[in-house]
């Protein structure tokens, strides 16, 4: 168990210093207009619920989730071994880890920091609902922008990438 913790963490750290690395090398465009154009949700009747994700200017899957209620963008990061939020996205969830729970040891572009594990109980993309989702609370400067990462994509029927768009279905 041990292992795998330190497997997500390096991931998570991973999927943190790309972004970063990504955001250096490009303009960054407003986060509003790229949610606003970049999810497209569609529901079928008699099929799967589907959510396609196009890719913005630099080639990232912006999006935006509910989590407890509250709007968080979010970057697809397929590299990210669970959901990643930093401390103030956590915070408007309600979710404060005390400073004595950041436990985890993750590696960033700023170095190794400390996250804090937590759960939670459902993250919507459009129509699809995940609950019980594992996260990790990271501090802000460590991590700008949240990752929407396998413990909520793994949950789903598939997910896929082609021509721009990303494509999760459940």
């Amino acid at each position: 168990m041990r292992n795998v913790m330190i497997l997500a963490g390096l991931l998570v750290g991973l999927g943190t210093v790309m972004a970063q690395m990504a955001d250096r090398m490009t303009p960054t465009p407003a986060l509003a207009a790229a949610t606003d154009d970049a999810t497209v949700a569609t529901t079928s009747a008699s099929g799967p619920r589907s959510v396609t994700i196009s890719s913005d200017p630099r080639g990232h899957f912006q999006t935006e989730a509910r989590i407890e209620g509250q709007r968080i963008g979010m970057m697809v990061d397929t590299g990210a071994s669970v959901v990643a939020l930093n401390e103030s996205s956590a915070a408007r969830i309600g979710v404060r880890p005390a400073r004595n729970a950041f436990t985890a040891s993750v590696s960033t572009a700023n170095g190794t920091v400390k996250a804090a594990r937590t759960r939670l109980a459902m993250v919507q993309v459009g129509d699809l609902v995940v609950r019980d989702v594992d996260a990790m609370i990271l501090p802000d400067q460590a991590l700008s922008q949240n990752l929407l990462g396998l413990s909520f994509l793994s949950r789903l029927k598939r997910f896929e990438f082609a021509n721009g768009r990303m494509v999760l279905e459940q």
